[in-house]
């Protein structure tokens, strides 16, 4: 991308996360949030009080950026899996990772099972793994193909969270279960530093590894057999990226839960802006993804505050519209061009 379109990029999110931080009765200006990093980083010591100093580094600046990275992650592996399996329903939760990566985190959390080696993240990790493992053997079985890979995903995402409730329920108390059914539908509220870093570190991977990888996955959207003959090591292409999207994934819902639409529906908006070239498709929709994160986390903490709601109510709030609009934008668009070829002929 050109220099002047990364930075603009990295203005709009950071200045989303800083105006996003001054909503709520703190009584705090986008300058103070600005002065109290600028402090916590080595800089003069800003003119707040110690709670607002407080309220932005320890509370609301984590789950800003916690926010901006899970939109980052997610939207990131939504436009990796539609590309690679040349499939545009094709996201984390609608696959079955999302569900099998709460399965995996759950077992640990609830059951303790392997909670001597694995932390929630790799119970997360092994969860997602299993489940795409499972729904890709279910639709090679039957076929593969559009329909069979997003049948089979439905069905993992049924059995993954039947899993998950039957775990809850069964072996949690009513606080427990109060509080992981609440994770669930996607948190942010428990966002600390340590959780900042893990998925900084999970999502930072995956950039790296999906832009390197944005010639391959251009070739790939035109199919396997062009893709080989362009050079494209197709299988060991797909491990690697599958790899790093469970690896976001799982990272992603240990620390926020499972957020639905922002992997289905960014990209497609992304891709009405910028076309499917993916040198310029990754970066916009991760920025999208992060932008529209930050302000989904911000409405579900302030709308009915001081109660707060889970972030994934918002997210499917506004993504159910928003993928119907651009659902029957791209029907519009197909018939026009269609279309066309007919209007030329008859001239």
């Amino acid at each position: 991308m050109h220099a002047a379109v990364i930075i603009g990029v990295l203005g709009a999110v950071l200045a989303s996360i800083a105006v996003s931080i001054t909503v709520g009765p703190a009584n705090l200006t986008t300058a103070d949030v600005v002065a109290v990093v600028v402090a916590h980083l080595g800089g003069p010591a800003a003119e707040v009080s110690r709670i607002q100093d407080g309220i932005v580094w320890e509370m609301r600046l984590p789950r800003a950026v916690l926010a901006a990275l899970c939109g980052t992650g997610l939207a990131l592996c939504g436009a990796v899996m539609q590309s690679m399996l040349r499939n545009r329903l094709a996201d984390p939760f609608v696959l079955g990772i999302s569900s099998g990566a709460s399965t995996g985190a759950v077992t640990v959390a609830v059951l303790g099972i392997g909670a001597g080696v694995l932390s929630l993240s790799s119970g997360a990790f092994v969860g997602a793994l299993v489940s795409f493992v499972l729904v890709m053997m279910l639709a090679t079985g039957a076929g593969g193909g559009t329909g069979p890979v997003i049948l089979a995903g439905v069905a993992g995402t049924q059995l993954f969270s039947a899993l998950t409730s039957f775990i809850v329920l069964s072996s949690a108390d009513a606080e427990q279960t109060r509080g992981v059914l609440f994770w669930l539908l996607g948190s942010l509220a428990g966002a600390d530093w340590a959780d900042v870093w893990a998925c900084a570190g999970a999502v930072g991977l995956g950039m790296v590894v999906c832009v390197i990888a944005a010639p391959s996955l251009d070739a790939m959207t035109l199919g396997s057999d062009t893709a080989t003959a362009l050079g494209v090591p197709i299988l060991r292409l797909k491990v690697i990226l599958l790899g790093v999207t469970a690896l976001m994934t799982a990272t992603i819902v240990a620390a926020a839960g499972a957020i639905g639409f922002v992997g289905l529906v960014l990209p497609h908006a992304a891709r009405l802006l910028v076309g499917p070239r993916h040198s310029r498709l990754l970066p916009t929709t991760m920025a999208m993804g992060a932008v529209f994160m930050v302000w989904a986390d911000t409405l579900a903490r302030s709308i009915f505050s001081p109660q707060e709601i889970p972030v994934g109510v918002v997210t499917a709030l506004v993504g159910v519209p928003a993928f119907a609009a651009i659902l029957l934008r791209g029907q519009r668009w197909g018939r026009r061009v269609r279309s066309a070829p007919r209007l030329v002929a008859a001239r």
